[in-house]
């Protein structure tokens, strides 16, 4: 039994919830975002709740039950709160910053990188150094953080690249002479 999936989806004020079919629509302050859950699970729409629960019982239905509570959970989160990711970038002349709907990183390459920012994203630089990622669907900021990290990972070296904030980097000693 899932303990996950026990727990039912609470529905803060200002959020309304349509299920048609197997897709769920959530509207909320900051959008709308939908999911289509997979058929061996059902929601049910209450007054201050969702509930998630197996049609059958099988390993599957048992795998997807809690996977598909924290998805419609995320949709609940995404659309009241919001999510956020946080970057650093650590070496010298590395930076940032936001022109337009583009994000302009000098990372050491020989040109610049620029990023186009998908629509539902916002992105902020504080510092030139410091990069603030958020928006209402989670798996679409963990995309575009992935992303932008992946243009230069964080070395085991010296430390330098783009790595999430608070993320420890596995340092190595270097050459002996």
């Amino acid at each position: 039994m899932s303990r996950i999936g026990n727990k039912p989806i609470p529905l803060p004020k200002g959020v309304t919830v349509a299920l048609k079919d197997r897709e769920i629509s959530v509207k909320g302050p900051k959008g709308e975002l939908k999911l289509t859950l997979v058929p061996e699970v059902e929601a049910t729409v209450g007054e201050t709740s969702i509930v998630i629960a197996p049609k059958v019982n099988g390993d599957r239905a048992r795998a997807m039950w809690g996977m598909s509570r924290t998805l419609v959970n995320n949709l609940v989160t995404g659309v009241t709160r919001g999510f956020t990711e946080n970057l650093e970038i650590n070496g010298v002349g590395y930076r940032a910053a936001v022109q337009g709907k583009n994000l302009q990183l000098q990372l050491g390459f020989s040109h610049d990188v620029v990023y186009p920012i998908p629509p539902g994203i916002q992105i902020v630089c504080e510092k030139p150094t410091m990069i603030a990622i958020s928006g209402s669907d989670k798996q679409l900021v963990g995309q575009v953080a992935a992303e932008v990290r992946g243009y230069r990972p964080p070395e085991p070296y010296k430390g330098k690249g783009v790595k999430y904030a608070g993320e420890y980097i596995l340092r190595k000693e270097g050459k002996k002479k």
